[in-house]
């Protein structure tokens, strides 16, 4: 191994370790109460070391956001291997989104914070970007799924495989962050279970996408 590959080695480790740090602490304490003095002392750097590989704190949540979305992207590059039809390919991709949101919950709510911030998909070299390119690497799984799905006969031929995916991700995001933040209200004042409410997605996604005429 060369000097230089070394030290760019030896960088990206650091870099790593500092995302490392970055997590224990927010995912402690929450984004918002996390300061770089907190990601400083749980890296044992100083925060000036920080601040060489990270600009901002924010700069530093992409950074852990990005590892989320290359977990939810190896998630459904998997269900999308494993099913047959383009529905079931469909089906599975979003049972593993809710999987991602249980065994994932930390990186789940970084996806949120993605999600409401606006990214320079110009900028090719930023984290923000990175993420972009990632999150659309999700989506584009789904519409080839989905259009699978029309050519093969089990998704309904007049749904638009792209509006479709919108749909689905964000109902999706949606059921999930509902679950998480009025699940137990839902339980004690309506008396709703939580996992049916998970069926029933699925129940109404399939009454939206099945092609009827091939399920006769």
């Amino acid at each position: 191994m060369g000097i230089q590959e070394r030290k760019e080695r030896e960088k990206e480790l650091r870099r790593n370790a500092i995302i490392d740090a970055a997590e224990s602490v927010i995912f402690t304490k929450g984004y918002w109460m996390t300061t770089m003095d907190d990601v400083a002392d749980a890296a044992e750097l100083s925060k000036g070391t920080i601040y060489l590989y990270f600009k901002t704190k924010e700069e530093l949540y992409w950074a852990i956001t990005l590892r989320g979305l290359k977990i939810l992207t190896d998630f459904f590059q998997k269900a999308y291997n494993e099913a047959e039809t383009g529905l079931q390919k469909v089906f599975l991709m979003g049972q593993s989104f809710f999987r991602f949101s249980s065994e994932h919950p930390d990186y789940f709510n970084a996806l949120g914070y993605y999600e409401i911030k606006e990214t320079d998909p110009a900028a090719a070299e930023t984290v923000s970007s990175m993420c972009d390119h990632e999150g659309m690497e999700c989506l584009d799984l789904l519409i080839r799924a989905l259009s699978e799905g029309i050519r093969d006969g089990s998704i309904n031929p007049e749904i638009n495989p792209g509006t479709a995916a919108v749909i689905l991700w964000g109902q999706a995001a949606g059921v999930i962050q509902v679950m998480a933040m009025k699940g137990d209200h839902l339980q004690r004042r309506h008396g709703i279970d939580l996992s049916s409410i998970t069926d029933d997605y699925f129940r109404f996604t399939r009454c939206f996408l099945e092609n009827k005429n091939a399920a006769r």
